[in-house]
């Protein structure tokens, strides 16, 4: 056994380059099994089918739950609702967010990804039909309160499948794209949207979107695979496997290596070289004999026992709290001078954060999968998580002028193209500084990744709820001005928690370490034969 395979690291702590090689390689983490059925030994062709749906169903939940803020000036008119009402029901959409999660996501480690795909799928279906039909204020918080449990599922479980189908050096990428399905949803959502109601009516923009939706179960049903990969234990383990490397240079060969120590996959299959049916592989349940009770209530010991879930927590909750305000603001204001926007200048309005968010999309998240490997190579060929968290320290600064931009120009009654500018600046930063702390938390605890982020949705939403239940009386009593510059200096605060993280975070991992393997260990699956 190779050097390196003796090497004990902590949590978050990993070799990713083989030193002792005569040419440069990286070290695939995790290692792969030798069965073709695990999801890490899928063809590309096969992981990029089951990654774009999840990114579309991530695209839909974001646009289902957002697009209804363009509607406030039919709501207000033709229904007589109002700006309390409006934030009320936003704030259970948070509420339906933060507790759904805590109910649905213990089921994936039961009956697998799969079915609660398409239960959430159905549930969501369900919710944009409603909401082309109601007609009441008590109407529009159900409906709120139901899409968030629907969509509650919909950060947890995507992230969980990024790492059941990636490597760590491809982390970043597909956090980001993810991220920016979420942000698409978010922003050129209502784009579209916009010109829908113009044209045909705010009712029927919401049963496009359920044609949509349709489609999407309909596509999830026939097309998406079970990720969660489950090992068959047929006696003995320490089954050999090989793993390929990918070479950084053109030149560079690839090459093979033994199989590193992986619990989870270090297992002899009994079905090495076969694969599972197309029956099997869309089967609606996988059903395995792990206990679910603990992660009803895991995700909220974890949360407080593991720095690195707080500060994703944290961190995210606040990006999601700030991202409410504006959208709040934006979506209500705007249509009263001096801007009299209607539903498609406010759907076009979204423009500037869509543009800054593809923008850290299209550069930052494969910037940062780059960064670590060379933070590695001039460590010695070792990774550390807190390698990760570089861009967030520039990321808080786009976010503090994009806040400030956008809520001082609007509370003076600024050009718009200010407004917008702000949002391009706060879009940017949104991504780069959500994908380096969810990357992050992933690199960290892999194996706890599941409860880690049921604790991270719940705070996350948590925060935005309560953001929502008092964003009137907050403006009311400080105004529009001063509200925001007070979220902005927030913003620019966050920035010393990746700081302090870059200078404890591995001696955190390094005491956690046993506690990690004790919760670790309670995520392990088998099918016994």
């Amino acid at each position: 056994m190779s050097e390196h395979l003796l090497e004990e690291f902590p949590p978050g702590t990993l070799r990713l380059e083989n030193r002792n090689a005569s040419v440069g390689e990286l070290i695939l983490n995790p290692t792969p099994s030798s069965d073709p059925d695990d999801p890490l030994n899928w063809s590309p062709l096969r992981k990029a089918v089951n990654f774009g749906l999840t990114c579309s169903y991530v695209l839909f939940t974001f646009v289902l739950i957002d697009v209804n803020s363009l509607c406030y000036r039919w709501y207000i008119s033709e229904l007589g609702l109002d700006y309390g009402t409006f934030n009320r029901a936003s704030g259970t959409n948070f509420a339906g967010l933060a507790v759904g999660a805590l109910f649905f996501m213990p089921l994936v480690h039961k009956y697998g990804r799969r079915p609660v795909y398409l239960i959430s799928a159905v549930l969501q279906l369900i919710c944009a039909i409603w909401w082309a039909n109601f007609h009441h204020a008590g109407e529009l918080i159900a409906v709120s309160l139901l899409a968030g449990l629907a969509g509650s599922i919909s950060e947890a479980l995507v992230m969980i499948t990024i790492v059941d189908l990636f490597f760590v050096h491809q982390h970043a990428r597909m956090n980001g794209i993810f991220i920016f399905m979420q942000s698409l949803g978010t922003t050129g959502g209502p784009i579209a949207a916009g010109y829908v109601v113009v044209s045909m009516g705010w009712r029927w923009m919401w049963w496009l979107i359920a044609i949509f939706l349709g489609v999407n179960l309909i596509l999830v049903l026939f097309f998406f695979e079970e990720s969660k990969y489950i090992p068959t234990i047929v006696g003995h383990s320490g089954s050999k496997a090989t793993t390929t490397t990918e070479s950084k240079n053109p030149e560079e060969k690839i090459s093979e290596q033994p199989e590193q120590l992986n619990p989870s996959r270090n297992l002899s299959i009994s079905s090495q070289g076969k694969r599972k049916t197309i029956r099997q592989r869309l089967a609606f349940i996988t059903k395995t004999n792990q206990p679910i009770t603990q992660h009803f209530y895991q995700p909220l010991i974890i949360l407080v026992t593991f720095p690195a879930v707080a500060f994703t927590a944290i961190t995210y909750g606040c990006l999601l709290a700030f991202f409410s305000a504006n959208a709040s603001a934006g979506s209500y204001f705007l249509i009263y001078p001096p801007y009299d926007f209607g539903a498609a200048a406010i759907g076009l309005f979204h423009l500037g954060g869509f543009i800054g968010c593809i923008i850290a999309t299209l550069t930052v998240p494969f910037f940062n999968d780059w960064l670590i490997v060379w933070l590695a190579n001039r460590n010695g060929g070792v990774f550390e998580a807190e390698m990760r968290l570089w861009t967030m320290i520039p990321a808080a600064a786009f976010n503090c002028v994009g806040l400030l931009a956008f809520g001082i120009g609007l509370g003076r009654g600024l050009p718009w193209i200010i407004l917008a500018v702000g949002q391009a600046f706060f879009g940017f930063g949104f991504i780069v500084t959500a994908d380096a702390a969810l990357t992050y938390l992933t690199d960290c605890y892999p194996d706890i990744l599941s409860d880690a982020l049921i604790a991270v949705v719940f705070i996350r939403n948590g925060l935005a709820m309560v953001i929502r239940f008092a964003f009137t009386d907050w403006l009311a009593g400080m105004g529009i001005e001063n509200t925001f510059i007070l979220i902005g200096v927030i913003a620019i605060a966050l920035s010393a928690l990746p700081v302090i993280l870059m200078v404890y975070g591995k001696g955190s991992r390094v005491r956690s370490s046993a506690k990690y393997k004790k919760f670790a260990s309670r995520q392990q699956v088998q099918r016994m034969i």
